[in-house]
């Protein structure tokens, strides 16, 4: 359990998804002091390249770079992210455990399945998380986990622990632990940079650009030039052209160096028409 609510939750369906569409946002973040966690549905058992344990290792590795104080991983079959019950019981137990302010989801078109379902999937739990007749245990959700190693430490180093190793294993409502109280985010916000459409909003990265790409690289046995997936995978000497443009594109958009993009729902609120940035013509 955590010893306080998170400001911030990304939820994705693989280890490195976050860091792809949002570690820039989630860096600056925890530079100024807030909290924050990512949650992955599935341990990648099913990529083309490395293993679940690798990618569990370089996960923790890319949490340190991005001083994120949480993340797990949910036993969430790779390849088969669907929008059962039983997934919102885990992801919401995890909504109600972590208890964030703002939670980010992967945009819900994509090419990826998992990616366009797991967005559903997220914004459903939200809403289950909320429901007081619905009783759930922290316990429901946890699969593995990188917890903070002590007051100092914002990540622990050793690896992560797997406590739910049956890949069709449910969360049932009466499970044990202690029940947790419902909660809903206040805010859902949308990350866009695996589909093409236009975003609400842009997240400067200028400053904390290279400290993303470092994450990105963390996992190794993904991005690194190697026989399995050549013809998917770009070569590693692209990679970081491939990662810088596309921020530059978005960072274009706002009037910055690099960016992120997202996207929400809601209409925004403006109360003062002087305070609002980026410049029209």
């Amino acid at each position: 359990m955590l010893p306080s609510s998170l400001d911030i939750l990304a939820i994705a369906a693989h280890r490195d998804d976050v860091e792809q569409t949002c570690g820039g946002t989630l860096l600056k973040a925890a530079l100024r002091g807030q909290r924050t966690g990512i949650l992955d549905l599935t341990r990648g058992e099913m990529g083309t390249r490395g293993t679940a344990e690798d990618r569990a290792r370089e996960a923790a590795d890319a949490a340190k770079i991005l001083g994120v104080q949480w993340r797990r991983a949910l036993d969430i079959p790779d390849g088969r992210v669907e929008n059962t019950w039983e997934n919102r019981l885990k992801v919401g137990s995890v909504i109600r455990e972590t208890r964030p302010r703002v939670v980010i989801l992967p945009y819900w078109k994509g090419r990826h399945p998992d990616h366009y379902t797991a967005s559903v999937l997220g914004y459903e739990a939200c809403f289950l998380a909320g429901l007081a007749k619905v009783s759930l245990s922290s316990e429901a959700s946890v699969l593995s986990e990188t917890a903070p190693a002590d007051a100092q430490s914002p990540l622990s180093a050793g690896h992560a622990q797997d406590r739910r190793r049956d890949a069709g294993a449910t969360a049932p409502q009466d499970s044990s632990g202690p029940s947790l109280a419902p909660h809903r985010p206040f805010k859902i916000i949308y990350a866009t940079l695996y589909y093409d459409v236009r975003p609400t909003f842009v997240v400067d990265i200028s400053e904390e650009f290279e400290g993303k790409f470092a994450s990105i690289m963390a996992y190794q046995s993904q991005f690194s030039d190697q026989e399995a997936g050549k013809d998917v995978f770009p070569a590693n000497d692209e990679i970081l052209e491939r990662v810088r443009s596309m921020a530059r594109f978005y960072g274009m958009l706002g009037g910055v160096q690099y960016a992120e993009p997202f996207l929400q729902k809601e209409v925004g609120l403006v109360e003062d028409l002087l305070a609002i940035p980026v410049k029209s013509i």
